[in-house]
């Protein structure tokens, strides 16, 4: 196994710049000559990427900034320690002690485990002081060689406690951070010791989960944070750690006896059901290293509070976080979450049936749509009889699309109820989908459905039960009740002026010719180019989907508005991959790379590739992509151009109605919106504040090896 560390990786007491871009920077540049990494960029832009989802500054003077990169040759590990405190995120103030991790896309789980224990000996105070007083760049090396078990007691390294330096005596280590066998690994851990009247606190157990992102360093470190301060607490908590180096779930027995959870988590949690009906506490993982004694007592005071939030789950094995994730969220968030979660599993349904209906067209024309049913009852594959095979083909592909797209609206509706509710919420949100269907109500119909027996449902589920009583809650009276309740008054109340409404909409829609269908084309590429996949995209693409189902020869306009809103949604991520290529000096490393990537994403019309341009210059992208997706849907929308697909983008151009009105749209959006960021970025001075951080990471080439 090659050394993790060596003392070229080492910088000690060297100003390595001001910020933490060009500290990570200088750091990766270490990694680079060393012969670890094939390529700085990639390797850089990772780091940053991962830096941006959440700060790694942690309590203690401490950062340790790490990424999985495909240009890491081999795992490594880089120590800075400033002269001077870096800002890192952190809330008690700068970084000082610097730990870069670069591990590369497939490391092997000796090595994960390696650097997992690395995080964790950063908890360990004795650790960070003996790297504090290192006189050297080998002791600094022995130091952590030390604490990773791969070198005996360091020769001239100050001892702390009762073991050398960096490596904690077992009497300063709690139970249960010793018992996960130092390697990282998640084995759960035993119960803090406590003894008799040890404090308020006595006797209680918690359990938590903690995971983040890459499973590297923050999920061990907030499971030694919590651990640390429940055994100054006198609590009892067990931890499961679900990080890159494996993960042993903790016993049911455990959770069983626990009295409340703890999520500190930035990603789902595996097998969440296990946990249901425990009081919790949800954060980000981060929360679990800056304030795991609030985090605990949080927990312990919902342990004893009937009214606080409960975890949710069904009988399945992976039931996904649903309503629990969002207790402690405002309802206007949770329910904006809901519908978006119901969009997201309705793509899949749209995105089928309209691609096969597209083919049913392409095997046997239009007028396929009207003779489809017809073809099928009179005929078989052995006995075609006045159709032809063409024809019989053709139907087959277009009724299998026809009925898959008619499940577009109770999708919407049953996920959206689970967004709301989890697993309970699906069949009452489905039953009331099919009834919008019903009354014509579309899929406005559709989504007042899907939040009325989500809503039924998570309300239902709230009240504490007999547990013979509970465990039909899930499976029998809640989908009854929820699907009473939502399904009856969309029948009785609500139905009725949604599809009045529907149909008021339709018909204009279709009315619309010359400039206000340019007009509409120009709305509809605004709406894609204004948040980039959120809520607002998001209902200008549910609203030409749901409606590609209507179209029909006579009727094209439903497939105007679906190819203006697919074209519009292309702009965006091939604007700002247009833009990284000829106007380098406005971007960033990080966003040239991006840039490469946004090429396929655009061409393939997923709009979420130009997020990492917009999160990092909102006012300038957002503003941008909106002309040029106005444009582009304008032009679209006044050409004709039509589409019989959902989704797909260039890779459905053969079922495009004039498809090279549809290509010069987009071309020509792109280029209205790449001309517009850059003048911005110029405007803005983005050109003099990207070549400063050029030189920077320049800079980072000349550092010593040794530095």
């Amino acid at each position: 196994m090659s050394e993790l560390i060596t003392p070229d990786l080492v910088s000690l007491d060297q100003d390595l710049g001001a910020d933490k871009e060009t500290v990570i920077g200088r750091l990766a540049a270490l990694v680079q000559r060393t012969g670890r990494a094939e390529q700085l960029d990639g390797l850089l832009a990772d780091a940053i990427a991962r830096e941006n989802k959440t700060a790694t500054g942690i309590p203690g003077g401490i950062a340790i900034p790490h990424c999985r990169s495909t240009a890491v040759v081999e795992p490594t590990l880089v120590m800075a320690r400033l002269p001077q405190g870096v800002p890192w995120g952190a809330k008690d103030g700068p970084a000082d002690i610097v730990f870069f991790i670069a591990a590369p896309e497939g490391a092997d789980q000796t090595h994960l485990k390696l650097l997992a224990k690395l995080a964790r000996s950063l908890m360990k105070k004795d650790f960070v002081a003996a790297l504090r007083a290192a006189r050297s760049e080998q002791e600094v090396v022995r130091i952590v060689d030390d604490a990773l078990g791969l070198g005996g007691t360091a020769e001239g390294a100050p001892a702390t406690g009762t073991g050398a330096a960096g490596a904690t005596s077992a009497a300063a280590v709690p139970a249960s951070v010793d018992a996960r066998s130092g390697d990282g690994s998640a084995a759960p851990a035993p119960a803090a010791q406590t003894t008799g009247d040890a404090g308020p606190h006595a006797g209680k157990k918690i359990v938590a989960v903690t995971a983040c992102p890459t499973g590297i360093a923050h999920t061990y470190m907030a499971a030694d944070g919590l651990t640390y301060a429940a055994e100054d607490m006198g609590v009892d908590l067990q931890v499961e750690t679900q990080g890159s180096a494996g993960f042993t779930k903790l016993d049911p027995a455990t959770i069983a006896a626990a009295d409340a959870v703890i999520f500190a988590t930035d990603v789902d949690v595996r097998d969440r059901s296990r946990f249901a009906g425990k009081p919790f506490v949800a954060s980000p993982v981060k929360r679990g290293i800056d304030e795991p004694k609030v985090m605990i007592e949080e927990a312990l005071a919902n342990a004893g509070n009937p009214n606080a939030p409960r975890v949710q789950g069904g009988t399945g094995a992976d039931a996904e976080q649903g309503a629990s994730t969002g207790a402690n969220e405002g309802w206007g968030t949770r329910i904006r979450k809901a519908v978006m979660t119901g969009v997201s599993y309705m793509i899949p349904f749209v995105a089928a049936g309209g691609l096969l209906m597209a083919f049913g067209f392409m095997v046997a024309g239009a007028d396929i749509a009207n003779i489809a049913d017809d073809v099928l009852t009179g005929s078989t594959l052995w006995n075609l009889g006045e159709f032809t095979l063409a024809q019989y083909i053709g139907a087959v592909l277009f009724k299998m699309g026809n009925l898959a797209m008619s499940l577009l609206v109770p999708a919407l509706a049953g996920y959206i109820a689970y967004g709301l509710s989890d697993r309970p919420g699906i069949a009452p949100g489905f039953a009331a989908g099919l009834v919008a269907n019903f009354m014509g109500a579309g899929f406005l119909g559709g989504i007042v459905g899907g939040l009325l027996a989500g809503l039924a449902a998570y309300w239902l589920a709230q009240p504490r039960l007999p547990r013979w009583l509970g465990s039909l809650m899930p499976v029998v009276i809640i989908p009854l009740l929820a699907t009473i309740f939502a399904a009856g008054l969309l029948l009785l109340v609500l139905g009725g002026p949604i599809a009045t409404f529907m149909a008021w909409l339709t018909e204009v829609l279709n009315g619309m010719t010359g400039a206000s269908a340019l007009a509409l084309g120009a709305i509809l590429g605004l709406m894609m180019g204004s948040d980039l996949g959120g809520p607002i995209n998001k209902v200008a693409y549910t609203f030409a989907a749901a409606g590609l189902g209507a179209a029909t020869v006579a009727n094209t306009a439903p497939q105007e508005i679906m190819a203006a809103v697919i074209a519009a949604g292309m702009v965006p991520p091939l604007a700002m991959a247009l833009a990284s290529t000829v106007a380098k000096r406005y971007f960033t490393v990080a966003e040239r790379e991006n840039g490469k990537a946004a090429w396929l994403l655009g061409a393939s019309f997923i709009s979420e590739g130009a997020i990492p341009f917009a999160a990092a210059d909102p006012l300038r992208v957002l503003p941008a992509s909106m002309i040029g997706g106005a444009v582009t849907g304008a032009i679209s929308m006044a050409t004709g151009v039509t589409s019989a697909a959902p989704h797909g983008g260039v890779w459905i151009l053969p079922v495009i109605g004039n498809p090279l009105m549809f290509l010069l749209a987009v071309v020509v959006g792109t280029v209205v919106t790449a001309a517009v960021v850059v003048a911005l970025k110029h405007v803005g001075g983005a050109h003099g504040r990207v070549a400063d951080a050029t030189r920077s990471r320049e800079d980072a080439a000349a550092v010593p090896t040794t530095a």
